[in-house]
């Protein structure tokens, strides 16, 4: 992960999950009823109470239930959640300027006309917001989009009409209308004969001033995407809603428009008993496991270890965020690619003894299974995040070229310090620790190679834990595999997790002292990522409880070690990838919006302030 791509990363703080209309519901009938208890003052307690929630709540309401069924009829997307949520939103955005605008009349000579004022404004501003997330989640045209994002402003807006007395001015429709339009004995005297029928032409005027600004301000914010990307914000920002908000698939449909074909090598270790059944199996497709949460290749781990006989050991592979996958269906292809590969392998009855090579900071620990080796490297206690997919490529071909002829890396991801500092430790070809790996793997082959084999037993190990993603430990939990070759016994730790907090890695090695060897890798799941955007191993959960549980599945693997057979074989795969740079552009992108966005709001809230001052003077 890049600097830039660490900015964008660190945005998800802001992420939350969308609660359901049952329960914003609720709550904006709260919020209305105690707003009618601070605006109105009747005899009674519960009369404000009702007064708040009819004038107040009900067009919330009325919004809540009818915005989705006519955004839907007029091709939109917006479900009943967001719809609810949206109108909670508005409906506390205008009480919160209302009661602001009556705090100021208590300090100063302005009236209650002024009150009024602002909740016209306020109105007006309800509906550009609306407006907003409606073109951003349904991509209507602004004209449809302006109908659904109307509502709850043209419903409060005719509720004061009925209730104010306004049809008064008028000597139209007769006692049947009149009935019907003018209701000011069923209304507080804070609403009646507030508004006049030029109030309700300039609510007009001012939500279209509103929403003019507001789609002015989409489209300044939009133009810099389509230039780099060829596609739209509102792509991104509907996708992303509809991720965070419900869980939907709808940010795959906007990384499939910017992804490209890459082929990925799909390498698979096996170790099978005796009688031929499968015990354990290292599957490494070379892809990135993000961009987070389930959505593209995030849950990788997890899928490739439901698809396995024996026990699934996913690690990292040297691939970072221009791996992402864009769909999780492209994960199928994965899968299929390592079946393949399993069908092709070649077993071997024995081993080589673990041998750790250092080169610089690189550290690399490797086993020979036949022709084949198993490369683990790590640049621990110093802080790296991924390392760049080709570097991989060229590390597995120094290794080969030293005389391995298939090789399983993987980057054990096991010491970082976040998003914290300039360097967030990513390995990108030409940097000191680029070349460092490579030679640490090419002297680790020249000594498998030349080292004798014996045979090996194998014992695994596996808790779930009762940790959850909050706490940085992904559904696979922790994993425990154990080799024995002669009178040496390694341990491969795998914990299902993003990354780790900095000295971990080198804690349980020392705790764990029943083996001659050890490394400790991460799975880089990002379905731990919805919490936030680092959430490593270490950071919520206690150390000590995560050094016993490793001391004790280690323990348990060495009972369960009995005698088995390895091979490796790789299968290459097609899949849809983010592409080269396209991350480090779509964050870019992104974190200049973001920016731009902020100043240009600002301005914008300013300027159209202004603007609505100078008219309520005129008028």
């Amino acid at each position: 992960m890049t600097e830039t791509q660490g900015e964008l990363a660190a945005l998800s703080k802001y992420i939350f999950r969308a609660p359901s209309w049952r329960a914003t519901v609720p709550f904006s009938l709260l919020i209305a009823a105690l707003a009618g208890v601070a605006a109105f003052d009747s005899r009674f307690l519960l009369e404000d109470i009702w007064q708040g929630i009819f004038f107040i709540g009900a067009p919330t309401l009325v919004s809540a239930a009818a915005t989705t069924p006519i955004d839907r009829w007029l091709g939109g997307q917006l479900t009943f959640t967001r719809s609810s949520l949206l109108a909670t939103v508005g409906e506390v955005v205008l009480v919160a300027l209302v009661s602001l605008a009556g705090i100021v009349t208590v300090f100063t000579d302005l009236g209650q006309n002024f009150v009024f004022d602002v909740l016209i404004a306020a109105l007006a501003l309800v509906f550009a917001i609306r407006l907003l997330v409606v073109l951003a989640v349904s991509r209507t045209s602004p004209l449809l989009a302006s109908i659904p994002a109307s509502i709850q402003t043209l419903t409060s807006g005719l509720v004061l009409f009925v209730y104010s007395g306004t049809m008064n001015y008028f000597s139209i429709g007769g006692p049947y209308l009149q009935a019907i339009l003018s209701r000011t004995e069923d209304a507080p005297s804070e609403i009646t004969q507030a508004f006049i029928p030029s109030d309700f032409g300039l609510l007009v005027a001012m939500s279209v001033l509103y929403g003019v600004v507001a789609y002015g301000f989409v489209l300044a914010i939009d133009r810099p995407w389509q230039r780099s990307l060829g596609v739209s914000s509102l792509d991104f920002i509907q996708g992303f809603i509809g991720h965070v908000a419900e869980g939907s698939r709808e940010l795959e449909t906007f990384f499939e428009q910017i992804g490209e074909r890459s082929i990925v090598p799909v390498t698979v270790l096996s170790f099978r008993r005796e009688k031929g059944d499968e015990k354990a199996r290292f599957v490494l497709p070379m892809i990135h496991p993000g961009p987070m949460g389930e959505i593209g290749g995030g849950n990788l781990p997890q899928r490739v270890a439901e698809s396995t006989a024996g026990l699934a050991f996913p690690p990292h592979a040297t691939a970072g965020h221009d791996f992402n996958l864009v769909t999780e269906r492209e994960v199928g292809t994965l899968i299929d690619a390592a079946e393949s590969a399993l069908e092709t392998i070649d077993y071997h009855g024995e081993a080589t003894p673990a041998i750790r090579s250092v080169e610089g900071e690189a550290k690399i620990l490797g086993q020979r299974f036949g022709e084949d080796g198993l490369l683990v490297s790590t640049f621990a206690p110093t802080f790296t995040d991924d390392v760049d997919y080709s570097v991989g490529l060229t590390t597995m071909a120094e290794a080969r070229v030293a005389g391995l002829e298939d090789v399983l890396l993987v980057d054990a991801h096991n010491c970082n310090n976040g998003l914290e500092g300039d360097d967030l430790g990513h390995v990108v070809p030409g940097s000191g620790r680029s070349f460092e790996m490579m030679q640490a793997a090419s002297a680790a082959a020249d000594r498998l190679v030349e080292a004798d084999t014996e045979p090996m037993g194998l014992g695994t190990a596996w808790d779930r834990t009762t940790w959850r993603i909050e706490d940085g430990i992904g559904p696979l939990g922790v994993r425990v595999a154990v080799l024995e070759v002669g009178e040496q016994r390694t341990g491969y730790v795998l914990i299902d997790g993003n990354n780790m907090e900095p000295g971990l890695r080198d804690r349980l090695l020392e705790a764990v002292d029943d083996l001659d060897a050890m490394e400790v890798m991460t799975t880089d799941t990002h379905v731990v990522n919805t919490v936030e955007s680092t959430n490593q191993v270490g950071d919520a959960i206690e150390e000590a409880a995560l050094v016993d549980l490793v001391e004790s599945l280690v323990a348990e693997a060495l009972e369960d070690v009995e005698p088995v057979e390895a091979g490796m074989a790789t299968e290459r795969a097609e899949v849809t990838v983010f592409g080269n740079d396209r991350t480090e552009t779509l964050a870019s992108q992104a974190n200049a919006v973001i920016s731009m966005a902020g100043w240009l709001g600002a301005a914008v809230i300013v300027a159209t302030g202004a603007i609505s001052l100078l008219v309520f003077l005129v008028t």
